[in-house]
């Protein structure tokens, strides 16, 4: 039949649409495995990881491992160290995207370039903002909320990681003593956080 569109063709739409696409997407679109295997063969997709595919041609944005990471893990949020980074708060390159998932979400195994972390539904579920990155939905935390949560998992990123995103938060005016201290509230880290705002705030 004239014009209509073959698994190629489609293929190529859903990935100028959504930048990063999954095999199951694919597949949930009619599209099968053979198909996109023929594909990255003919280099008409390049397979960024395990059953994650994008044009070769894609304009890559400075935070695609992001995009990436929001794909592999769908549940999962932006945090700590890599969400400092997204709100160019630390000078920190993290080699792996730091993501926060639920007690009891999917985790992705043998992944070196995800570090999960688990947190409550409560704390997993505060002040989430979700930006496009490469037409990718992607769930990063909020300024505030990431400062708390660094200093609650200082042993992993580091206090002195925590303590420079706190600084720099203040000194970019990107959340306010009175949103960090809700936040650290919230997070059960009131008493570490409250003597360097204080500090901070009072040289300020």
């Amino acid at each position: 039949m004239p014009g209509r569109k073959t698994q190629r063709d489609q293929a190529k739409e859903m990935l100028w649409e959504r930048g990063i696409v999954r095999l199951s997407e694919f597949k949930s679109a009619g599209i099968t495995a053979a198909t996109i295997g023929r594909m990255r063969d003919d280099g008409e997709v390049i397979r960024l990881a395990r059953g994650l595919y994008q044009l070769p041609d894609a304009p890559l944005d400075a935070n695609h491992s992001l995009a990436e990471a929001a794909k592999r893990v769908p549940k999962g949020v932006v945090c700590l160290t890599s969400a400092l980074a997204f709100h160019e708060l630390t000078d920190q390159l993290p080699r792996s995207v730091w993501m926060a998932i639920g007690k009891n979400d999917w985790s992705p195994q043998d992944e070196p370039a995800l570090r999960i972390v688990r947190f409550t539904d409560t704390l997993l579920a505060q002040d989430v903002k979700t930006t496009s990155i490469e037409g990718v939905p992607v769930k990063v935390f909020g300024v505030a909320k990431t400062i708390a949560d660094c200093f609650r998992h200082r042993r992993s990123v580091g206090q002195s990681v925590a303590l420079e995103g706190l600084q720099e938060a203040l000194r970019q005016r990107k959340a306010t003593p009175a949103e960090i201290a809700r936040s650290a509230a919230s997070g059960g880290v009131s008493t570490i956080v409250r003597p360097y705002l204080e500090a901070l705030t009072a040289n300020g």
